[in-house]
């Protein structure tokens, strides 16, 4: 197999435009990932990557090698999960992302409990609200909030949130409980990393803008300046549950309440289904299900 020595650092280099992160997603360091390359350069008498101090990009003839090994470690993934697929007891590590506040207050809690159940799996879990790409990430799955977008992805819907318009009893005493929409314009709206609410208005879903004077892209952030009377707020019910039975903060425009909005695990669609992400799916699907605390 000397033959193939470089060639999987190769590769990696090639995705991801750097040997950092080509050593970063093989675990390995700069000096090994840039020896292996190096070392498959002289081996074919080429140079497969123009290097700067700023910039690592593929050579004519190195976009030409890569389009004829990046199938063959594809089929080499693709053989492997599909030997793990036929094992019972789901092994290796299982590598996800999740956005932030949804996967510290949900998915940790129930993550423990997965891998003390499936002790031989490792859980290698990125909490990041942005949307990452599965692909050139080496995700196994995402886990997605809400409505999904066009893509080319498998989706298993896993269970579903409500959307909450809520304030603290202070503030509603305060500056008085607004009935319709057009009220809101006189109230101060939390926001979080949108500027409109997503409401039903006669039947129909619209997105409503609103304006505040605080924008943050937490969840916990927002309810904790909520329950401190600074405004209004919409939120998924999980962050309510305990301060919304206390009567600490109240919902309202109930009228105005969206249809429920789904909770997904997204996996490519040109993967084997390995047992792991499989018997992972299930587990969230049956956990998700049951009422929060």
């Amino acid at each position: 197999m000397k033959d193939f020595d470089g060639l999987l650092e190769f590769i990696h280099v090639a995705e991801t435009g750097s040997f950092t992160s080509a050593a970063k997603r093989l675990s390995s360091s700069v000096a090994h990932i840039s020896r292996q390359v190096g070392a498959l350069e002289d081996r074919l008498g080429v140079k497969l990557f123009h290097r700067t101090t700023r910039k690592v990009s593929l050579s004519e003839v190195g976009h030409l090698y890569f389009q004829h090994c990046r199938p063959l470690l594809d089929g080499l993934r693709e053989a492997e999960r599909a030997v793990l697929n036929l094992q019972d007891k789901p092994v290796g590590k299982l590598r996800f992302t999740a956005p932030v506040a949804y996967g510290e207050k949900i998915l940790a809690p129930l993550i423990g409990d997965f891998m003390v159940l499936h002790d031989g799996l490792q859980v290698d879990l990125e909490l990041t609200n942005r949307q990452l790409d599965l692909i050139d990430g080496g995700f196994d799955l995402a886990i997605r909030l809400g409505k999904l977008e066009d893509s080319s992805m498998i989706a298993k819907k896993l269970a579903s949130r409500t959307l909450h318009i809520c304030a603290a009893p202070d503030y509603l005493n305060r500056y008085g409980e607004p009935h319709t929409l057009s009220e809101l314009e006189n109230h101060n709206c939390l926001l979080g990393t949108l500027d409109y609410w997503r409401l039903t208005v006669e039947g129909k879903a619209r997105n409503i803008r609103v304006s505040g004077n605080m924008r943050c892209n937490n969840g916990p952030t927002l309810l904790s300046m909520a329950l401190a009377g600074r405004g209004i707020v919409q939120l998924p019910e999980y962050y309510l549950g305990d301060v919304l039975r206390r009567g600490e903060i109240v919902t309202i425009l109930k009228n105005f309440q969206p249809e429920r909005e789904g909770i997904w695990a997204i996996y490519p669609p040109n993967r084997h289904l390995s047992s792991k992400v499989r018997i992972f799916i299930d587990y969230l699907t049956e956990k998700l299900a049951k009422p929060l605390p």
